[in-house]
This record gives C-alpha cells, structure tokens and sequence, in this order.
C-alpha cells in the first residue's frame, strides 16, 4: 500500500510538471507573437514615414537637418534587435516624427494637401495600433515574468532555462508627466 501511495505521489508530480512547463511554454509563445504583432505594426508605421516625407519636402525641402533626423531614427527603429533598444529607438522616431508635423505647420498649403492628410490620420491610426498591441505585449510579459518567478513554477522554469521578457515601456522620462494644459 505504501508503495502505492508513493507512486501515486511520483504521478502526481509528474503530471504537475508537465503541466506546469506547457503552461510556461504558453506564455512564453504567447509573449512572442504579441511582439510578432507590434513588429508587424512598427514595419506599417515605418512604411508610410517615407512616403510622409516626400509629401513634406515638396513644400519644405529647405528642412534638410529635420529630414536626416527622421530617417536616421527610422533606420535605428528598423535595425533595434532587443526590446529595450527598440523602445529607445521608438522614442527618438516619436520625436521625429513631432518635429516633423511641427515644421508642417508653417506651410499652410501643406496642411491642406489630402496626401498629407491621409497619410496623418494613417500614421496616427497605426500609432493606435502599436499602443493596443504594446499593452496586450507587456500584459503577456507581465503573465510570463509571475509565472517564472513563482512557487512552483520557478523551479521548472530554472529548470528548463525560461527567460524572463523585457516590457516594451517608454524610456523618456519626460514623457511619463501629465500633459499640462493652460488657458
């Protein structure tokens, strides 16, 4: 009988494991394809910061500087291979991009061109999209860092060499304050 109980409780552990390790094995997947999805996103966003610039430099061609700092982030967004750097690089685009629709405002013939337009509202959709899939990446992170991190699960985590993810988070200081707004 004894014999019995112990095996039982070997079974028992056993399956516990198993399941244990398919579930790391879950969120780690899923962690991936919400990267997979804010990849698919910045490539969109990407894309379209071409096409934005020409339309810009039909009116403004003179802003040489603001067109090199816009590609020069673009290229460091595309080449960022950690999440951390992607963050870094994603902040110097946003910067960009802000100089870049600041300069906008001084052509008022720009301002009305319909490419223009709808190339702003697509830019400033896909920026929705990357926020959406940047919260549903950092909720699997946040799922898969309990996960290692707790009782029992860490010791088949330690185990089988499960990493940690890394928040897709904003780097800049500044842009964590609240938007002041005065009349």
């Amino acid at each position: 009988m004894f014999m019995i109980i112990v095996l039982g409780l070997i079974v028992l552990l056993f399956v516990a494991g198993i399941s244990i390790y398919n579930g790391l094995v879950s969120k780690k997947n899923l962690m991936e394809e919400g990267w997979s999805s804010i990849d698919v996103f910045l490539k969109k966003r990407n894309d379209l910061i071409p096409n934005l610039m020409e339309t810009v430099k039909g009116y403004a061609s003179h802003e040489k500087e603001l067109f090199e700092n816009v590609t020069k982030s673009r290229n460091l967004a595309q080449n960022a291979n950690t999440v951390s750097d992607q963050g870094n690089a994603e902040n110097a685009l946003k910067n960009s991009m802000m100089n870049l629709f600041a300069i906008a405002e001084n052509y008022p013939e720009l301002k009305a061109n319909q490419n223009f337009i709808e190339m702003q509202n697509e830019l400033s959709a896909i920026e929705e999209e990357i926020e959406m899939a940047r919260r549903y990446y950092n909720g699997t992170v946040k799922d898969n860092n309990i996960a290692i991190e707790s009782f029992p699960s860490n010791i088949i985590a330690n185990m089988f060499n499960f990493d940690k993810g890394t928040f897709f988070e904003i780097q800049d200081a500044s842009q964590r304050e609240p938007t002041r707004v005065s009349f």
